[in-house]
């Protein structure tokens, strides 16, 4: 929360910042909270490169919701293109496959709030500033986390839970000094995320901005090998590429 008031002050503007559309902001962090709360339970399950190929459907996912929310026109050409990245991210997912993972589901969930929140932000960045956006999801999202943590204390311990519900539910312990120094990287990391995020879809159509959140593939099967060993499977970079390509053509035909 600091940090975001820190990024108000850089825009010159003073005291808390305020909203004339409150009830969007709230929805926006909202889902926001869900989409990183999902994100992170599909995080203790899957590999991060396997993360990293689903979540490439989410231009894809930005169309869909454009046309059923917001009645854009969408031609065969993209419906074609949409329907081809959904079967690679099928391919990733495999449900009712032996491969099945659970996480994925929640990898999916991810994208879709994520999807909402980028289109929220089209509507809200004519009124509302990068970093009144910012301030707002952060806050809602500090609201959320409070009402969120006594969840372990109501549910208990499931043995046989899967790693994500154990994620979800795993109860309480007091960070260590070295762990308050990470929380608070983490903090600034995120500050700055949603800052730039808000500021980068405010200042450019999404079929702009969209395709350098591509270049995070590899970078997480760099960090997925180097911290994990973790090697991403043919298939998940057959549906990877299925999706990277189709998301691709989707927004070169926005572009046009």
């Amino acid at each position: 929360m600091p940090f975001t008031l820190v990024f108000y002050r850089y825009e010159g503007s003073r005291g808390l910042p305020k909203t004339q559309q409150p009830r969007l902001e709230i929805i926006r962090g909202v889902c926001l909270f869900l989409s990183y709360t999902a994100y992170m339970m599909g995080l203790a399950a899957l590999p991060l490169a396997d993360i990293e190929a689903i979540r490439f459907s989410a231009p894809l996912m930005i169309t869909f919701l454009s046309v059923v929310l917001l009645g854009e026109k969408v031609g065969p050409n993209r419906w074609l293109a949409l329907i081809i990245g959904f079967l690679g991210v099928l391919l990733i997912v495999r449900p009712g496959s032996t491969a099945f993972n659970l996480g994925s589901i929640f990898i999916l969930i991810s994208v879709l709030f994520y999807a909402l929140t980028v289109i929220l932000t089209r509507k809200l960045h004519s009124n509302d500033s990068s970093a009144t956006m910012a301030y707002f999801s952060s806050l809602v999202y500090l609201l959320a986390s409070l009402l969120l943590s006594p969840l372990p204390v109501i549910v208990g311990e499931i043995p046989v839970a899967h790693p994500s519900i154990a994620f979800l539910i795993r109860g309480w312990s007091f960070p260590g000094l070295f762990d308050m120094w990470i929380m608070a990287g983490l903090g600034l990391i995120w500050a700055g995320w949603i800052y730039f995020l808000s500021r980068a879809y405010s200042l450019a159509q999404a079929s702009v901005i969209a395709p350098f959140e591509y270049i995070s593939l590899p970078i997480n099967i760099m960090w997925g090998f180097l911290i994990w060993q973790e090697i991403p499977t043919a298939t998940t970079l057959a549906g990877a590429f299925l999706t990277l390509f189709s998301g691709l053509y989707v927004l070169y035909r926005e572009r046009k």
